[in-house]
């Protein structure tokens, strides 16, 4: 039970830590909307992760822990939404990073 969701949650962080690795050149060789909105998922989603085990780590008690991790979801919501946002509205995370690049 418990010991096989563990499993599975950390075989889904290294399977996203690895398509980032993957998205990163994607990123550059082929940028577009696939590539943005999936940037935008994974990278949201290793952040959430990455910050949840923060929360794990430090905050302690049930009520800081509860308030922590709904933070963290809206946080990530935000994030995701702002991500979304900024690939639909404006030129996207690969082009941003390659206009940055340029600079």
């Amino acid at each position: 039970g418990s010991s096989k969701a563990a499993s599975l949650h950390w075989t889904g962080e290294r399977a996203v830590s690895v398509l980032l690795l993957g998205l990163l050149p994607a990123a550059y060789l082929c940028p577009g909307p696939a590539v943005d909105y999936s940037l935008a998922a994974a990278l949201t989603l290793h952040g959430h992760w990455g910050l949840g085990q923060v929360i794990t780590d430090y905050v302690h008690g049930d009520v800081p822990i509860k308030v922590a991790n709904t933070g963290l979801y809206v946080l990530s919501a935000l994030t995701f939404a702002g991500l979304c946002h900024f690939n639909y509205q404006d030129v996207g995370i690969c082009k941003a990073v390659a206009m940055l690049w340029s600079l």
